[in-house]
């Protein structure tokens, strides 16, 4: 197995389980449907989290015990954690100036770039800290800043490899759109074969660097923007990934004891053999995706960056079915 999912707390478990991943749709469907849903999630609650977190650590610097012994301060405290939330909600923002067509830039076709950016970023942090802890321990293990214990190893090497290559399985980058309902921006050319891709990338990433938390945003976090692009919302999954990924994050940074110290906590099995296995899957399936790519391209006669290259493909023709 993957996770030590058995035991006294094998119910709380699975119930945190559902609870995470049914609470993240809940939250995704609450965040894309209406403007105050996106204003309230994605620029009034970091703001009000920015100042909390500040507060935390200004107060920590100066000795006050409550700072130093709040939760967010000793169990939160990784850069990745902060990088990844920012970017995530930077990334909300900017979907959100697409979908609505915000000022000069949200309507500008230049800016149609931006989610390719967003998110190549958002995957080169992950990469980095996959990177970190093959240079810091190859072959042993570290303790990170939180008190986790991680293994370095090839596992961290061929699914940083995985990353970089996932960031150009992305195509069409200017091929976004508004749907008819104003309620999602679009990204037809990004179908299953990335989204595969890139759920295999990341659940590994979480399974080797966030081996504590992977239970839930390893899985949970990952199937839910799959889950909704699958069944009801074609075409629109990089902006279900990044709504669920911002609200997740701003959860865990503020309610760590959830995933570490409760009896909903899972830890992986932390076995290197079973790292290296899952790295080398997502490994060879961003490679499998990269080089379908390519066949497709060849075969339409375009720059798969500059042009889409699954029109004429159900997943596209659904998507774009929806798009104004």
């Amino acid at each position: 197995m993957l996770f030590q999912v058995y035991g006294e707390n094998a119910m709380f478990q699975w119930l945190g389980w559902v609870m995470v991943f049914v609470g993240l749709i809940l939250a995704n469907e609450i965040a894309r449907r209406s403007k105050i849903g996106g204003i309230v999630c994605f620029l009034g609650l970091p703001a009000v989290l920015t100042v909390y977190f500040i507060a935390i650590y200004v107060c920590a610097g100066m000795g006050q015990e409550w700072a130093l012994n709040n939760p967010t301060y000793v169990h939160m405290n990784s850069w990745f954690h902060y990088a990844k939330l920012y970017a995530a909600t930077a990334g909300c923002i900017g979907f959100m100036m697409l979908k609505y067509g915000w000022g000069s830039i949200g309507r500008s076709h230049w800016f149609k770039a931006f989610p390719f950016a967003i998110v190549a970023i958002n995957i080169l942090i992950a990469v980095v800290s996959d990177f970190e802890s093959a240079v810091r321990a190859f072959g042993t293990t570290w303790v990170s800043s939180e008190g986790v214990t991680l293994m370095g190893g090839w596992h961290n090497v061929f699914n940083g490899i995985a990353g970089l290559i996932n960031i150009f399985c992305m195509t069409g980058w200017w091929g976004i759109y508004t749907s008819k309902k104003k309620d999602d921006m679009l990204w037809p050319d990004m179908t299953w074969v990335f989204i595969v891709a890139y759920d295999l990338w990341n659940f590994c990433y979480t399974y080797n660097c966030l081996p504590t938390h992977a239970w839930y945003c390893g899985l949970a976090l990952l199937l839910a923007p799959t889950v909704a692009n699958a069944l009801w919302n074609k075409g629109g999954w990089i902006q279900n990934r990044a709504n669920t990924l911002a609200l997740w994050c701003m959860f865990a940074q503020v309610f760590p004891m959830f995933q570490d110290y409760s009896v909903f906590s899972t830890q992986s099995v932390n076995n290197p053999q079973v790292n290296l296995v899952v790295s080398i899957i997502a490994l060879v399936a961003n490679i499998a995706a990269l080089c379908y790519i390519v066949y497709r391209a060849k075969k339409l006669g375009v720059n798969p960056y500059k042009h889409e290259v699954f029109h004429g493909t159900r997943d596209y023709e659904l998507a774009m079915d929806r798009a104004e």
